[in-house]
């Protein structure tokens, strides 16, 4: 079982920049890992993904804004924000799957205002 905890939501005005973090508590280099985001009723989505190896995959609505990294020595997954819009306020969890278990962080808070 791995634990997961994101940071760095928050409020930021339209056209700012956040990164948000997420923490494991165990190993993440053979997990498949992402970003997920739900707006107030909406369903949760996918926002940005990476593979063990390095691919990644985004939603339109968020490419060549935001970008997913991570750090396997470190058991760490980012997500740089930038060019932030209003469309983007929602709650980002953080996800892996590993082995095929899925597993979630509690999420975190991020509001833009216009």
């Amino acid at each position: 079982q791995v634990q997961l905890v994101e940071s760095g939501g928050g409020l930021v005005q339209a056209g700012g920049s956040l990164r948000l973090s997420c923490a494991a508590s165990g190993s993440i280099r053979a997990a498949y890992m992402a970003w997920y985001r739900q707006a107030p009723g909406k369903q949760r989505e996918l926002a940005a993904g990476i593979t063990d190896n390095g691919r990644t995959n985004y939603a339109d609505t968020v490419k060549g804004r935001f970008t997913i990294f991570r750090d396997n020595a470190q058991k760490m997954m980012y997500l740089q924000m930038n060019s932030l819009k209003p469309e983007d306020t929602a709650v980002y969890y953080c996800y892996a799957q590993l082995w095929g278990v899925p597993h979630w962080g509690q999420g975190t808070q991020v509001t833009i205002s216009s």
